[in-house]
C-alpha cells in the first residue's frame, strides 16, 4: 500500500511544540498545511499555511491528491471534525490520523463527568433546534459552538425551553495558556467577552425534555386539525417500528407528526403533502423539533413525486389512499419494506379490507372515546374509528 499523502492531525490550543513525535513528523514532512488561523499560528507553518476558504470547502485539499499534506483539526479530527468531511472522498490508504484529547475530553476532564454519559454536540453551523431531542431530565451536554457570541444565544434559547435553571459552564480555549472556566445558569447568563475557541457544558434541571415513547401531545405540533391523534399516532409509529437510520415515506403528512416521531426514533423521513399551508406546517416543526437534518419536504402530488427516489425501509400512507397510490406502491418498493396505511371513511376501509385480503399483513380497527362534560355530568365522546393495514412486502 502507497504512504498516506494526506495527514489528519490533532491538536490542542497550545503550541506545536507539545504534539507528539509521529504528529510532528508528519507536519514537518507536509509540503501544504491545512487548518484555521488559530491552528496554523500555532503550529507555526508559515508560507506553508493554507486558512480555511470562507465559506468552508474541502476542493483545496482535495487538488493537492498525491503531495504531501496536512490538515490540521482540534483534538480528534473524526470526532466534530474535518476527518469525517474529507475522508468520504478518499479511498482507504490515501490518509493517515494523529488525534489529540477532543475538546469533549478536556471539558468532561475538566468537570469530572463520565464523557460516556454526556452528550456531544457540535454547533458550529446547526441550530440550538438540534438539541432539543437529547434534553433529558438531569441530562448532561457539551457543545462546541462557533463564536464567543453564541453562549448567550445559547442560554437564552434554554431559557425558552423551560431550562431556565441549567447550570452552563462556559469553556474557553481549553488545553490552552489561555483556558477559562465560567459557571453561570441559562437564565441568569451575563458573561462578555467570550471568544472562541469555545465549548459549553450544560447541567439541565429534572423537569425538562421530551418523552421517549411514541405519542407526543397533539399541541406539540402546528397544525390545522389534520393530525394523526396521540393515541392512534402511538400505534401507528409502533406499527412502523422504526429504527436508527431508516427511511420514512410520509405520504398524505398533514401536520407531519408522524415524520417527526419516526425522526425522534433516529431515523429519516420525506414527507409527501399537496397544500402548502400544511406543507409550512410540516416545515415549522422539523424547525421546533431540531429535525431539518432529518427530515425533508416535498409539495406536490404524491403519485408523480414518488418515483426516482431512493427506496424507504417503511411507508406510511395517512390520507389520499387510492387504488392508483398502492398500484405505484407496489411497483416502486422492494420486497421487505413495511407498509401502514389508516383509513377513517368508509371507501379507505373497503380498500385496506380488500388489500389485506389479497395481500396479506394485518388488520385493525381502533375506537377510542374521550370523557366530556355531559350537562352537569360527564359521558363518552367517541372518535372517528380508525382502520389500520399493516404489512411487510
Amino acid at each position: 500500500m502507497a504512504k498516506p499523502w494526506l495527514s489528519f492531525i490533532g491538536m490542542s490550543d497550545d503550541s506545536a511544540d507539545n504534539l507528539p513525535a509521529a504528529s510532528r513528523a508528519a507536519l514537518d514532512a507536509a509540503t501544504v498545511v491545512f487548518g484555521g488561523p488559530r491552528h496554523l499560528a500555532l503550529a507555526d507553518v508559515g508560507e506553508r499555511g493554507r486558512p480555511w476558504p470562507v465559506p468552508f470547502s474541502i476542493d483545496l485539499v482535495l487538488a493537492q491528491r498525491g503531495k504531501p499534506t496536512a490538515v490540521l483539526a482540534s483534538g480528534d479530527p473524526f470526532w466534530f471534525g474535518v476527518g469525517g468531511s474529507l475522508s468520504d472522498h478518499l479511498d482507504p490508504g490515501e490518509w493517515q490520523s494523529f488525534a489529540a484529547p477532543s475538546t469533549f475530553s478536556l471539558v468532561a476532564a475538566n468537570l469530572g463527568w463520565r464523557l460516556e454519559e454526556t452528550s456531544c454536540h457540535g454547533l458550529h453551523a446547526a441550530a440550538f433546534a438540534r438539541l432539543r431531542p437529547a434534553l433529558a431530565p438531569n441530562g448532561r451536554l457539551i457543545c462546541l459552538l462557533r463564536d464567543g457570541t453564541a453562549p448567550a444565544l445559547l442560554a437564552s434559547w434554554l431559557t425558552g425551553q423551560g431550562a431556565g435553571d441549567a447550570r452552563l459552564w462556559v469553556m474557553q480555549a481549553m488545553g490552552g495558556a489561555d483556558q477559562r472556566v465560567y459557571q453561570t445558569t441559562a437564565s441568569g447568563f451575563d458573561l462578555t467577552g467570550i471568544s472562541a475557541p469555545v465549548a459549553v457544558a450544560i447541567a439541565l434541571p429534572r423537569d425538562i425534555g421530551l418523552p421517549r415513547c411514541a405519542g407526543l401531545p397533539d399541541d406539540s405540533f402546528a397544525h390545522d386539525g389534520q393530525i394523526t391523534k396521540r393515541p392512534i399516532r402511538a400505534l401507528t409509529v409502533s406499527a412502523l417500528a422504526p429504527r436508527p437510520g431508516e427511511m420514512l415515506w410520509d405520504i398524505g403528512a398533514g401536520s407531519g407528526s408522524i415524520s417527526v416521531e419516526w425522526c425522534l426514533a433516529g431515523g429519516q423521513a420525506t414527507a409527501f403533502e399537496q397544500k402548502p399551508s400544511r406543507a409550512a406546517n410540516i416545515r415549522r416543526n422539523a424547525q421546533d423539533f431540531g429535525l431539518t437534518h432529518r427530515l425533508t419536504i416535498v409539495e406536490g402530488d404524491s403519485h408523480t413525486l414518488l418515483a426516482g427516489r431512493a427506496a424507504p425501509d417503511a411507508v406510511f400512507v395517512g390520507g389520499g389512499g387510492t387504488v392508483a397510490l398502492f398500484d405505484k406502491l407496489f411497483a416502486l418498493l422492494p420486497a421487505g419494506t413495511r407498509l401502514v396505511a389508516n383509513g377513517v371513511t368508509l371507501e379507505t376501509e373497503a380498500l385496506l379490507t380488500s388489500l389485506h385480503a389479497s395481500c396479506g399483513g394485518s388488520l385493525l380497527r381502533i375506537e377510542t372515546a374521550q370523557a366530556e362534560p355531559l350537562g352537569r355530568m360527564r359521558g363518552w365522546q367517541s372518535a372517528r374509528p380508525v382502520v389500520q393495514w399493516n404489512v411487510t412486502l
